[in-house]
């Protein structure tokens, strides 16, 4: 869904859509699981830096709930991962904020986000959105045996009958560690 900012100057847009399995590319990162529920509003909102100077932001509310696979981190497993979130975002027209002089931006400045051209994309927004509510860090367990270094099996399935490399002689001054700890 497009939001072109001279459909927004006339009226706010409500939506309220299912976005379907691969509609949107959330890379390796996760895979969605059925339909992606969004909703919300887009408006444009007037940010007056001067009489004759009108930055047209986009001002996108809503909120979104979906099921997602992601890889377990040890064993590469898809995990399911329910996701909902609420999302209140300003985006402003790219080089709106360009100048020749250097200068700080406030706390709330980092928080705009910035569209090409006359429009945004919801799936861009959605996309975004996704990602950044994804667990850093997923495991199909928490005993999770991962995969074994040498054949790739994963042990969580079966054993393998891959033997022990060599050590590293750089950890053997921690080698008896554990057992003295416990004593």
């Amino acid at each position: 869904m497009e939001f072109k900012v001279s459909e927004l100057e006339k009226e706010p847009v409500d939506f309220d859509l299912q976005v379907g399995v691969g509609s949107i590319d959330f890379g390796e990162e996760a895979m969605q699981d059925g339909p992606l529920a969004a909703s919300g509003r887009a408006e444009v909102i007037h940010e007056h830096r001067g009489p004759k100077d009108v930055v047209a932001d986009i001002r996108l509310r809503g909120q979104y709930r979906g099921n997602f696979e992601v890889p377990c981190a040890r064993c590469v497993e898809p995990v399911k991962i329910p996701l909902t979130a609420e999302y209140d975002l300003i985006f402003r027209p790219v080089g709106a904020d360009s100048g020749s002089a250097e200068r700080s931006i406030s706390a709330q400045e980092t928080e705009i986000g910035y569209y090409q051209g006359d429009s945004l994309l919801l799936e861009d927004v959605l996309r975004e959105q996704v990602l950044l509510s994804l667990p850093v860090r997923t495991l199909c367990k928490p005993d999770c045996k991962g995969l074994c270094p040498r054949c790739g099996q994963n042990r969580n399935l079966q054993a393998c009958s891959c033997e022990e490399g060599p050590t590293d002689p750089r950890w053997e001054a921690l080698a008896g560690l554990r057992g003295r700890m416990k004593s």
